[in-house]
């Protein structure tokens, strides 16, 4: 599923774009200055990004390889916990705690992009994708070596070590893209942030081949982590910083913390991505039980999360395309409150075709919500050297939603698998959350004198 760079230099031109097309303005757009760090200082004019070339398209491709291998791994952690709760630690744990699994990796990939961002911005990229690659390989393997039933293995390897490594690496990669486009950035990160979608997609097959059949849990996730060390290991050398790094004394988290919250549209805008991701995961986690749990065949079963991400592939490509000239908000709301109308319909699914149309459809608007996060978030910001704090400040807090909304869903489905409970829970979220967009909107617009359009 689908977040962006918490830097300042990766969203620049986006926001740029965002306030433009918000006041329905007709100038071209202009090449926003990179920011000043106090000790390094880098002149904008004197930039000259490639936007292309071999080794810019080169970075595309190892940053499309590092979201396909950490990103795309976590959303494809629907086979782990349907695993999980039917078989590996069914009996002793509840669907409630086993989720606690994925919503602690969850939390832990969003909420670190507050620190790794900042390290990135003062030079340690490859400190963080190199310790974090190593972090994430070991972590499975740990997984593979726990033991059936032992719930507190698999929490500390998988739900804090994995959601640590992938929270290391996620912003610092997508990140680099900054080095290297500024006209067309938005287009170089659409396509690098497509690799979680179809790693997404990828995964499942893989995971349930491997824990269904002949090789079983255990070395099916060591297969897993093998292969996810090499790809790790192609991106890193494909993958160069080429930017100087700022200043380590540049800015204040807890300063920065002080101002925006002082402002209420984006405040609105906080409240409602944590309510939002307090909602969103519980069809993604829970699709596939949910299919088997109807009569569905298993072998059908097992491709409803690849169907989810590979929709969510392309709907993390299309509405960006429309941002331009609708604004970020006019495109965002409707995603969610269309993902939201989704979730209430979860209940309805009772059979295959009904479970394959809602994956492709949830897929899609919920892809589109994690691709225009990011967009949505800069624009917000008054100057372009505070996007990324304000990037990191959400992700800290959008966390949280992600730490306990499908622990919450999963208390409400219970051992007798109420799904009713749960979809109401995760819609309700989901819908109020569209509804704090709405009122940000409002409030974005009004403080720049454009009313509610």
């Amino acid at each position: 599923m689908v977040m962006a760079s918490t830097t300042a230099s990766t969203m620049a031109s986006l926001h740029d774009e965002q306030s433009n097309s918000e006041k329905g303005g007709s100038d071209a757009l202009k090449p926003p200055p990179l920011p000043s760090d106090g000790e390094t200082h880098v002149d904008a004019a004197a930039v000259d990004f490639p936007e292309g070339g071999l080794r810019a398209w080169s970075v595309v491709l190892g940053v499309w390889i590092a979201q396909f291998c950490t990103f795309g791994y976590t959303n494809a952690y629907g086979v782990y916990n349907d695993f999980y709760v039917r078989e590996y630690l069914n009996g002793k744990y509840t669907s409630s705690q086993i989720s606690w699994i994925g919503s602690a990796q969850l939390m832990l990939v969003l909420s670190i992009g507050l620190f790794s961002g900042r390290a990135f911005d003062t030079g340690y990229f490859y400190h963080l994708m190199i310790g974090g690659s190593l972090l994430l390989v070991f972590c499975m393997f740990m997984v593979s070596l726990s033991q059936a039933g032992q719930f507190y293995q698999i929490f500390l390897a998988q739900g804090l070590g994995v959601g640590t490594a992938v929270g290391i690496t996620y912003v610092p990669s997508v990140s680099l893209l900054a080095h290297y486009f500024q006209r067309r950035r938005a287009l170089a990160m659409g396509i690098a942030v497509s690799g979680s979608g179809v790693g997404g997609a990828v995964h499942p097959i893989m995971l349930n081949a491997l824990f269904h059949g002949p090789v079983g849990f255990h070395n099916g996730v060591r297969a897993s982590a093998g292969l996810l060390g090499g790809l790790l290991f192609i991106a890193i050398l494909l993958m160069k910083p080429r930017l100087p790094p700022k200043s380590r004394k540049h800015g204040s988290t807890l300063s920065d913390l002080r101002v925006f919250l002082r402002d209420p549209p984006y405040v609105f805008m906080v409240l409602g991505t944590v309510l939002v991701f307090s909602g969103l995961y519980f069809p993604i986690f829970f699709l596939q039980l949910n299919a088997i749990n109807n009569g569905i065949s298993r072998n059908l079963a097992f491709y409803t999360l690849v169907v989810l991400n590979g929709a969510s592939t392309v709907g993390r490509v299309l509405p960006n395309l429309l941002v331009a000239r609708t604004g970020v908000f006019n495109v965002m709301i409707p995603c969610v409150l269309a993902s939201s109308v989704l979730i209430f319909c979860f209940l309805a699914l009772v059979n295959a075709a009904g479970t394959i149309v809602f994956a492709v459809l949830y897929g899609f608007f919920s892809g589109a919500y994690a691709s225009l996060l990011s967009p949505m978030i800069a624009s917000l910001a008054k100057k372009d050297s505070e996007i990324g704090a304000r990037l990191g400040v959400c992700f800290f807090f959008t966390g949280f939603g992600g730490l306990v909304g499908t622990p919450v869903a999963g208390a409400l489905l219970s051992k007798d698998f109420i799904w009713w409970r749960p979809s109401l829970f995760a819609g309700i979220c989901v819908l109020t959350g569209a509804l704090c967009f709405a009122v940000t909107r409002m409030l974005a617009a009004r403080n720049k004198g454009t009313g509610w359009l």
